[in-house]
């Protein structure tokens, strides 16, 4: 019998993109058995409710791939306050009874099936394999990569790159590899890498997130999987918009969070140094040369958040 996959994803005053995410499963999607956890982080309107309604005589538009009627398990749904990109995740592994978990992001869809492949590729070597992202593409523009897997972190800076970013789909990008980093927008962790590694830490609320945890689940001896075969696409960028002064002060603090938590020695220092003293400044300057006073200001406070705030209790 193949595992349980828990598909887990949040939902925040997303409604469409959600249900869209929800019935390209249903309707793409060939593996035997999974399951559907939606975790509302506290829409302003009653999303919950519409989407417990909307799913509760499993209706799939379109039918399945054969045309054949088929019969889904109810969406599940669980009701959060809005404690994060983490926070909602974890809230959703309360509910979920998987082997194998499965967290993305609601602005995202399916064209083709994707779990079996994020599957066999941590059961390829399970004792050593945690973790598995697929592809993704953009939404928008079907052809073009967001990602094929992670550089690491440069280890004072913070800098990585998103192999593939903005480059056409290729053969060279078809290949299975060790990844850095999974993606948050869509990565597969067994539960057995999930127990031994722990949760997300819920201190970033966004950004930084699926990094860190990267980093756990890389420290609990597991290895990290890009899997070309699964591909995925992103709407991207429905939660905060880019530019706004919340997505800047979001990722200025988690840099910040991020160096504090899992850099050690003098390379902490270093690179704690660096974001306060070098990068956050020269990034607010640029903002208040090209007259973005709130960009600027949300910088430096989000970097002086990440300093002082506690990390010892996330």
């Amino acid at each position: 019998m193949k595992a349980l996959v828990s598909i887990i994803t949040v939902n925040y005053n997303g409604l469409r993109d959600t249900c869209e995410m929800i019935d390209s499963f249903r309707s793409r999607e060939t593996y035997p058995r999974y399951e559907i956890i939606v975790v509302d982080n506290g829409s302003r309107l009653p999303e919950a409710e519409e989407i417990q309604e909307r799913y509760r005589d499993n209706p799939v538009p379109g039918g399945s791939l054969s045309g054949s009627p088929v019969s889904f398990p109810p969406v599940k749904v669980v009701r959060n306050i809005n404690n994060g990109f983490a926070g909602g995740n974890n809230a959703g592994l309360k509910a979920a009874a998987g082997d194998y978990l499965f967290f993305i992001n609601n602005d995202t869809l399916i064209k083709e099936p994707v779990l079996d492949a994020l599957v066999r590729r941590i059961e390829s070597d399970s004792p050593r394999n945690g973790g598995v992202s697929p592809m993704l593409k953009f939404a928008a523009r079907p052809d073009t990569l967001q990602y094929a897997g992670f550089t690491p972190l440069s280890p004072v800076t913070l800098r990585n790159a998103a192999i593939g970013f903005m480059q056409q789909d290729s053969p060279r990008f078809r290949i299975p590899r060790e990844t850095a980093s999974l993606h948050g927008a869509a990565m597969m962790v067994s539960r057995r890498a999930l127990q031994d590694a722990g949760t997300m830490s819920e201190v970033y609320f966004l950004f930084y997130e699926e990094l860190d945890w990267s980093a756990q689940l890389r420290k609990a001896g597991y290895r990290l999987w890009y899997e070309p075969a699964a591909v995925v696409y992103h709407k991207e960028g429905m939660t905060a918009r880019r530019g706004s002064p919340t997505r800047e002060f979001y990722l200025s603090r988690a840099r910040m969070l991020f160096a504090r938590r899992n850099l050690r020695g003098i390379g902490k220092y270093l690179s704690c140094a660096y974001l306060c003293i070098l990068a956050a400044p020269k990034k607010a300057a640029v903002y208040l040369l090209h007259g973005q006073v709130a960009l600027a200001k949300a910088t430096i406070c989000g970097t002086c958040e990440g300093i002082y705030k506690n990390i010892r209790t996330a």
